[in-house]
């Protein structure tokens, strides 16, 4: 077994108001006082909420990331965030790269590649998305696919410290449908081979790398169990508390 720290993040997207966001955050930082899981647990609120849910849970071990940054530290980005404003409100993390960023606001490698380096910059761990589509697995592209964008979207500088990579299958994102254990493990491979190349093998040996198409309960111990899946980006499974911790609990 890896000495990787498995890292079990959730990705809230675009859901959650003052009431019920800070209920999820507290019930997630009370779990995690009564049982310590064998590995990190972070929520990635939407914006609005990252400054109550840093707060609520301080001191309890939950980290708390942000879902997108700007690559620039200020100016005249009207409805961007920096990641030093993330930083200073008390973020640790941020996604960069996911596939509805890249999809809804056309964001190429060259754009999360600036923006990992901002988070880097600013003090925060930049977990990097990567992930095919259908069309391009059914094209028998989906190695490549993701070879590529990891080459263009990796932040100069990454280290194990700095860097997390998510691998993305856009096909299996919100919707219940699962790469199979030998298909997650097959890319998260291919991926750390690459991390080789570019970091060289300590380094890529060290860094997480982590599965995100609708992980859930049922299945995560299945694939937090492979050798090269290092945590989960979890979607819909993080917005319900039991959900959530059962996932952790898989660790």
């Amino acid at each position: 077994m890896s000495q990787r720290r498995t890292l079990i993040a959730g990705n809230w997207k675009m859901n959650g108001q003052k009431a019920d966001g800070l209920a999820l955050a507290k019930g997630v930082a009370e779990k995690l006082a009564g049982a310590k899981p064998n590995c990190d647990l972070l929520v990635c609120p939407p914006t609005t909420l990252v400054g109550l849910v840093a707060e609520a849970v301080k001191g309890s071990g939950l980290h708390v990331g942000g879902q997108d940054c700007h690559a620039k530290v200020s100016g005249a980005h009207t409805g961007d965030s920096s990641a030093a404003a993330l930083a200073d409100l008390g973020c640790t993390y941020v996604i960069v790269g996911h596939s509805e960023r890249r999809t809804d606001h056309a964001e190429s490698d060259a754009v999360v590649k600036a923006k990992a380096e901002a988070a880097i910059a600013a003090g925060l761990v930049a977990i990097v998305c990567i992930g095919e589509t259908l069309a391009q697995r059914d094209a028998g592209q989906t190695i490549e696919v993701n070879r590529s964008q990891l080459v263009g979207s990796l932040p100069a500088g990454a280290t194990a410290a700095n860097t997390v990579i998510a691998y993305e299958p856009v096909w299996a994102i919100g919707t219940g449908r699962v790469a199979t254990p030998a298909q997650a493990q097959e890319v998260h491979a291919a991926i750390r081979a690459e991390l080789v190349k570019a970091l060289g093998a300590e380094a890529a040996g060290a860094m997480r790398i982590l599965y995100g198409g609708s992980m859930k309960p049922d299945n995560a111990k299945e694939l937090l169990a492979l050798p090269d899946v290092d945590g989960g980006l979890i979607g819909g499974a993080s917005l319900k508390v039991a959900d959530f911790w059962a996932i952790a609990e898989s660790c």
